[in-house]
């Protein structure tokens, strides 16, 4: 029993580090089996990318759509009866209606459906929200859409670039886009708070990050090719990972620092797969970096 146990926990805090080669369904499907598999699957199983904008001129400020694609192919696999809901709010950089249409989730939600399958986007400024009993950082009762509150699974789909307000975006960064608001900058000058209620609140069951190519920015910028995809079960322990994978310590960032202490992952999560030190890519820093986003 003690052996099963330990196992359990490795395969918990442990996170996967895959080289990409061409198809991505067989890079997902290696990285899932070396962290244990999906675990147990509900619906509605809910995907959250990181559509920060309506136009992608680089390719990489958002998850592309195959990536979304590739993984419901895999994780239909295993339930083809699964529900499946695709996640993300207006911003002020974009309408998420718009973001589905021009970024191909509208295409790919109609070719799903056709075929038989239970698969919807939402938009999740336009849905009704519910109180919830929280007493976090930032947030103090507050209300979420109800797609969130409900007994289902959340992957957090994201992709590796740096970013002025927290230095690194990554999986829990990616969870700032299921706030309904708007006017997101309402939120920035607590932004570190923030992300860790979210990621306390909403508890990732599957953490990946797209990193077969990052960005130097968050719209806009140099693009890096790391041919690599990061997942692990753990939100703190996946970034902690994409951001030594980028060239950075994640030891200096303060959302990743504070976070450590709600049993979300860990700094130093023991990684599987490809070697560390064999893949890392170093990016250069955002320019002009919040005060706030690094440790003294």
């Amino acid at each position: 029993m003690k052996m099963y146990i330990g196992r359990k926990l490795t395969l918990l805090s442990s996170v996967a580090l895959v080289k990409h080669e061409r198809d991505m369904e067989r890079t997902f499907n290696e990285a899932v089996e070396l962290i244990g598999g999906f675990g147990v699957l509900k619906s509605p199983f809910i995907i959250k990318p990181n559509l920060c904008t309506d136009v992608d001129a680089t390719g990489v400020a958002t998850t592309n759509v195959k990536t979304v694609e590739a993984l419901m192919k895999i994780v239909l696999e295993e339930d083809r009866n699964l529900a499946i809901r695709i996640v993300e709010s207006d911003s002020e950089s974009k309408y998420a209606e718009d973001a589905f249409e021009k970024l191909g989730f509208k295409r790919l939600e109609e070719r799903f459906t056709d075929a038989g399958f239970d698969v919807s986007l939402i938009n999740l400024s336009q849905e009704p929200t519910e109180e919830v009993k929280w007493d976090g950082l930032y947030f103090k009762r507050p209300r979420l859409p109800k797609v969130l509150t409900e007994d289902g699974y959340f992957v957090s789909l994201a992709v590796a670039k740096t970013h002025s307000l927290t230095f690194v975006t990554g999986v829990m960064k990616n969870l700032f886009g299921l706030l309904p608001r708007k006017d997101q900058s309402f939120y920035h000058p607590h932004i570190n708070e923030v992300i860790v209620d979210l990621n306390r609140l909403i508890k990732p069951d599957l953490c990946i990050v797209d990193a077969v190519r990052g960005l130097e920015g968050v719209l806009r910028g140099r693009t890096r090719r790391l041919n690599l995809v990061i997942a692990g079960r753990q939100p703190l322990s996946v970034d902690a990972t994409m951001t030594r994978a980028m060239g950075f310590n994640p030891e200096r960032i303060r959302h990743l620092v504070m976070v450590e202490k709600y049993a979300l992952g860990i700094l130093h999560p023991t990684v599987v797969g490809e070697f560390l030190e064999s893949t890392t890519v170093q990016f250069n820093p955002p320019r002009h970096v919040n005060s706030n986003a690094l440790m003294p």
